[in-house]
């Protein structure tokens, strides 16, 4: 008796691999990263077992996923991964601070003491000057500074 294996295009397989490829990278991010590529794959597939050619293969995979992806990632972006929670560190923006060293961009010094911890602090603006003991507001933090404007004081 023999058997006999019919051959199998080697474009199925791969369609079929990147398939599940794309699935586990979904399935271990769990934040809708690579899913549109995954229906991309299948479409791709699907093509590949009716007859189609690579590149009708490819229209399909990029097709698919482009329209998909941008369906559905603004209202992903927005309800799904909203659940975000801010860092530490993200929450210091708005807050406002005690200047605890003279701050001058040109003299590359600033220092505040937030929450226990000393921060090199700089303003947006590089003329200003804000002085030691003045109160400042955080508006951004680039790297491992402290991007901050003086907080005026209403009389």
């Amino acid at each position: 008796m023999e058997v006999v294996l019919a051959a199998v295009d080697p474009n199925i397989i791969l369609w079929l691999a990147l398939m599940i490829v794309f699935i586990v990278i979904e399935l271990i991010t769990v934040g809708l990263t690579s899913i549109w590529f995954a229906a991309g794959a299948l479409a791709a597939l699907i093509v590949s077992c009716l007859g189609g050619g690579l590149l009708l293969q490819l229209v399909a995979f990029f097709a698919v996923s482009i329209v998909l992806l941008a369906a559905t990632r603004p209202w992903a972006a927005k309800y799904i991964n909203s659940r975000t929670q801010k860092t530490n560190v993200e929450s210091l923006i708005g807050e406002e601070i005690r200047i605890s060293e003279r701050v001058s961009n040109r003299d590359q010094t600033g220092l505040a003491n937030v929450r226990g911890q000393e921060w090199t602090v700089r303003t947006d603006d590089d003329d200003a000057v804000i002085e030691q003991g003045e109160l400042a507001k955080v508006i951004r933090i680039s790297g491992v500074k402290l991007i901050v404007e003086r907080v005026n004081l209403k009389s």
